[in-house]
């Protein structure tokens, strides 16, 4: 049984991100987040890619996302206010990146997942160009 739970998990993956990138949107980066109220960064490592737009898509459990602050690899900083529940398997807004297309260093986000029922998430960063 674990076997056949393991190989639809990685089937609905694939399939996702697939669907995903045939709309233009491509996966940047992701990160399991831990329980309760806190902030993490995502570091979009060696990306080659710039992006006009992103969103965020959380997998794993629900998740309070609160804000967000994108740098970018000019020095610049945009802050973003999500403030939106975002449920298991949903995703947030489009967020339009100022100054059109950029390329993106990290992203810090705050967040909350206490009260929830496994108390983790994934959440994963998508861009459009």
């Amino acid at each position: 049984m674990k076997k056949i739970t393991s190989l639809f998990v990685f089937v609905f993956l694939f399939a996702s991100t697939t669907l995903h990138a045939q709309d233009g949107w491509r996966f940047i980066a992701d990160k399991t987040v831990a329980f309760g109220v806190d902030h993490d960064v995502i570091v979009t490592g060696n990306s080659n890619d710039d992006f006009r737009k992103l969103k965020i898509r959380v997998t794993d459990g629900p998740l309070k996302m609160y804000d967000m602050k994108v740098y970018f690899d000019n020095g610049t900083v945009q802050d973003v206010s999500i403030r939106l529940r975002i449920p298991q398997g949903g995703e947030s807004r489009v967020i339009d990146l100022d100054g059109g297309l950029r390329h993106i260093k990290r992203i810090e986000f705050w967040y909350e997942t206490k009260g929830f029922r496994k108390g983790r998430s994934r959440v994963a960063v998508w861009g459009y160009k």
